[in-house]
């Protein structure tokens, strides 16, 4: 009887010992110079889901490790080329927070706007992301005027003024379309006065004065005072 109830103690033991072996946690499997060259590596051939878990893993595992920063980078960086925006943001924002001084901080910033830029839709529709990106974009110049992804993103700083007042024109023409003259001429003449260089100041003008001539009356004149 004694002999049976050891013998089931051990097997309790055993099985213990193996449960607890099944639900430990996951820790550090490998030193955060494989982590670094594994990601790296993964990174350069264009994997970017397997680099995006070995920079995870050096993170997370050695946050204090010499190569902790080049990882937090590469995140931000995987998600990017995965066309993972939101994700990217997140990754370069918490970036900026954490290496404020770090030399890369102004290419970070470029890369937050370029996330924004990516998004961008045509005019006709919703324009936070060009709006976005605009913002981002301006940031990088008023806070790193002499770097050069400052210069870099006057390019992309053009495309979002354009798109932000084609979208104006092309609500100002949807209500001028309407007969909603007054609604028109607001809206052409925030394309003249917000965007004057983006490409759409003539035909705005143009239509400004067709408004005009139809002498619309602003409907504020009938609100109740």
């Amino acid at each position: 009887m004694i002999k049976h109830f050891r013998l089931l103690l051990l097997i309790l033991l055993a099985f213990g010992l193996a449960g607890c072996s099944w639900f430990k946690k996951e820790g550090p499997e490998k030193p955060a110079h494989e982590l670094i060259q594994e990601g790296v590596q993964a990174y350069n051939k264009g994997d970017y889901k397997d680099a995006l878990d070995a920079f995870k893993k050096l993170k997370d595992w050695y946050p204090f490790s010499k190569y902790a920063i080049l990882a937090e980078l590469k995140i931000g960086e995987a998600h990017y080329h995965l066309q993972e925006y939101p994700e990217a943001v997140a990754a370069y924002e918490e970036f900026e927070r954490l290496h404020p001084r770090n030399e890369a901080t102004p290419y970070v910033v470029y890369q937050i706007g370029q996330c924004y830029f990516e998004q961008m839709d045509t005019i006709d529709r919703d324009q936070t992301a060009a709006q976005k990106a605009l913002d981002t974009f301006r940031r990088l110049q008023r806070q790193y005027p002499d770097d050069p992804y400052s210069q870099k993103a006057t390019a992309q700083i053009t495309a979002c003024l354009k798109s932000l007042a084609g979208h104006e024109f092309y609500i100002g023409r949807f209500y001028f379309k309407q007969k909603q003259y007054y609604a028109a001429r607001e809206r052409f003449l925030a394309v003249i006065t917000q965007y004057p260089d983006a490409g759409y100041n003539y035909l705005a003008l143009q239509y400004l004065a067709t408004c005009d001539a139809y002498k619309p009356t602003d409907p504020r004149m009938f609100e109740k005072k």
